[in-house]
């Protein structure tokens, strides 16, 4: 008997257009993390220096606005996907997985 089936981190049942529009929101998704990453390192060392802290709390602020960016992407992946696979014919999804972005 084979054991406990493992869910598929991707399921493309209409063809490659499901894959370009997941992989175009996923590189987005990754650029967008680096980007707050960069922006609360750098604020931190700022405010190191009372001369800096003015700046730095602006990097905290670009960075909390660009976390409220990520769920803007996911909302955006979710309704991309749905109208290709309505435009394919293949219904909406059977089951989104924790991978999405």
């Amino acid at each position: 008997m084979p054991g406990p089936h493992r869910e598929k981190p991707l399921d493309v049942k209409i063809g490659r257009h499901e894959l370009v529009v997941r992989q175009r929101y996923e590189a987005a998704s990754i650029c967008n993390d680096i980007l707050i990453g960069l922006w609360f390192v750098a604020g931190s060392i700022m405010f190191f220096s009372p001369a800096w802290s003015t700046t730095g709390t602006w990097l905290f602020l670009i960075g909390s606005v660009q976390m409220l960016i990520r769920p803007v992407i996911r909302l955006s992946r979710l309704v991309h996907v749905r109208r290709v696979r309505s435009r394919s014919g293949a219904g909406p999804a059977s089951s989104e997985t924790a991978m999405d972005f």
